[in-house]
C-alpha cells in the first residue's frame, strides 16, 4: 500500500512538472538550453573573419542568452570545410547553420538530399521577398521553395592591379585580351611579374579560367555551357583554353606553392602587377595589408567582361533535425537584416545582398560594384559551385591543374568534355 502511494505521488509530481514546463514555454519563460549555435564556415582569413566576427557580435548584442560559436574551418574556397561538413551531414550531426554558395552547391547537394528545411515562412515574416533581387532568391530556391539566406554578393570577374607600377610605367588597366597581353609584355620587358597566381589550391586557376571563358563566350553562351546547350569542346572553349595557356606564361614561377592571399600580397607589395580574384581580395588588401582603394590598388572587370557580373553569394540555411531550430532562425534573421549585412560586407569586401542597405557605409569599390550589379548581365561561377554540380567542378579542377603544368590544349578540352557527364 505504501509503495502504491509513493508511486501515485511520483506520477502526480511528474505531471505537475510537465505542466509547469509547458506553461513556462508557452508564456515566454526561459527554456532549457538546447546547445550552442555553431556557425560553420571557412571564413578564417583577414576581412572575411572580421566580417563574421562583426556579425556574431551583433547577434550576441541582440540575443545575449543564446550561446554562439564561430566554428570556421580554414581553407580557401572551403576546400577543407566542405569535407568536414559532408562528414557531419552524413553522420546526422549537422552544424546549426553553415556557409554554402547559392546555386548548384546548395540545390544539387543538400537540398536534393533532403537535408534542409525550407525558409518560406521566415522570408514572409521578415519581409524579404522584395528585399533581395529575384535572381538571388532563385539561386537559393528549388522547386518553388527557398532554402537559404544570402548574406552578400561577391563579384568573381575582377582584375586587381598595383597603381604605382602602372603609373610608373605609363600603363592603363587592360579591359580586353589584346590590351592585357600588350601590358603583360611591357611589364615583362621591365622585369616585372605581370600576373600573380597562387594555385596551391587548384580552384584559383579554375577561377582565372572561368573569367576567360566568360570573356570569350559572352554571358549567354557561357551559361549554356553548364546546361549542355553548348558543347564543352566547342571552338570557343578551345579559343578560351588558348588564351588561358598564353596568360599562364606571365605568372610568377612559384605559383604552385602560393595560395590566393599570397598572390594578392605580391600585387599589394609591388612584386607583381596584376591578379585575377574575387572581391574578397579587396577585403584582404584593405584589412590585412592596410592598402587604400584607388590609391595603392585599382580594379577593372577582367578582360572582355565589362557589363558582366559573375555572381558568388554566400548563404546560410537551416539543416533538418536540429533541436535549436528557432534559435537558428534568429541568427538567420540577423544575417538577412540591413544591420547585419552592413556590419558584415564592408569588412568582407563584398556588397550587400539586400537592395535597401546603406550605401554610405561602403568604400568606392563597394559603391561602384553596387551600381554595376543593378544593370550587369549576371552569370554563375563555375569555380565556386554556383554554375555546376560539385562532381563536375572537382573534375574541372583536376583538368585545370594538369593543364597548368602541361599546357596541352587538346587534352584539356577533351578532359572538360569527359567531365560533362556530371552535368546530366
Amino acid at each position: 500500500m505504501k509503495k502504491k502511494l509513493i508511486l501515485s505521488f511520483l506520477v502526480v509530481f511528474s505531471l505537475i512538472l510537465s505542466a509547469c514546463s509547458s506553461n513556462s514555454s508557452s508564456t515566454g519563460g526561459k527554456e532549457e538550453s538546447k546547445g550552442k549555435l555553431d556557425i560553420f564556415s571557412w571564413w578564417t582569413g583577414a576581412g572575411e573573419e572580421d566580417g563574421l566576427k562583426a556579425l556574431i557580435a551583433l547577434f550576441e548584442e541582440k540575443y545575449p542568452d543564446i550561446p554562439i560559436e564561430n566554428a570556421a574551418v580554414a581553407g580557401g574556397a572551403g576546400t577543407n570545410a566542405k569535407a568536414v561538413l559532408a562528414s557531419r551531414m552524413q553522420g546526422n550531426d549537422p552544424p546549426a547553420t553553415f556557409q554554402v554558395h547559392g546555386g548548384s552547391e546548395l540545390n544539387d547537394s543538400w537540398v536534393a538530399a533532403d537535408k534542409m528545411e525550407n525558409l518560406n515562412e521566415l522570408y514572409k515574416e521578415e519581409g524579404w521577398n522584395d528585399k533581395f533581387p529575384k535572381e538571388l532568391i532563385d539561386l537559393v530556391s528549388k522547386d518553388g521553395n527557398i532554402y537559404s539566406v544570402p548574406v552578400n554578393i561577391h563579384r568573381s570577374n575582377v582584375l586587381w592591379y598595383n597603381k604605382k607600377i602602372f603609373d610608373e610605367n605609363g600603363l592603363k588597366a587592360p579591359t580586353t585580351f589584346t590590351e592585357f597581353f600588350y601590358v603583360a609584355d611591357a611589364l615583362k620587358a621591365k622585369g616585372i611579374t605581370p600576373l600573380a597566381l597562387g594555385d596551391k589550391e587548384p580552384w584559383t586557376a579554375t577561377h582565372l579560367f572561368e573569367t576567360i571563358l566568360l570573356g570569350v563566350l559572352g554571358p549567354e553562351d557561357y551559361k549554356k555551357l553548364w546546361t549542355g546547350d553548348i558543347a564543352l569542346d566547342d571552338v570557343k572553349v578551345m579559343e578560351a583554353a588558348e588564351v588561358f595557356k598564353k596568360m599562364l606564361t606571365y605568372v610568377n614561377e612559384d605559383h604552385s606553392s602560393r595560395n590566393w592571399q599570397d598572390a594578392s600580397q605580391l600585387v599589394g607589395n609591388g612584386e607583381a602587377a596584376m591578379n585575377v580574384m574575387g572581391d574578397w581580395a579587396k577585403g584582404y588588401f584593405v584589412n590585412d595589408l592596410k592598402l587604400a582603394v584607388n590609391e595603392d590598388f585599382g580594379y577593372v572587370p577582367t578582360p572582355e567582361t565589362a557589363g558582366d557580373f559573375m555572381v558568388i553569394t554566400d548563404t546560410f540555411g537551416l539543416p533538418k533535425g536540429l533541436k535549436n531550430g528557432d534559435d537558428v532562425k534568429k541568427f538567420l534573421g540577423v544575417l538577412g537584416s540591413v544591420e547585419g549585412q552592413d556590419a558584415f560586407n564592408p569588412l568582407k569586401g563584398s556588397i550587400p545582398a539586400r537592395i535597401d542597405s546603406d550605401v554610405s557605409k561602403y568604400d568606392q569599390y563597394g559603391k561602384d560594384t553596387i551600381e554595376d550589379f543593378k544593370t550587369a548581365n549576371l552569370t554563375p561561377s563555375l569555380a565556386h559551385g554556383s554554375a555546376a554540380p560539385e562532381g563536375f567542378v572537382t573534375k574541372v579542377n583536376q583538368a585545370v591543374n594538369i593543364f597548368v603544368t602541361q599546357g596541352d590544349v587538346k587534352q584539356f578540352v577533351g578532359s572538360l568534355k569527359s567531365a560533362g557527364s556530371e552535368l546530366k
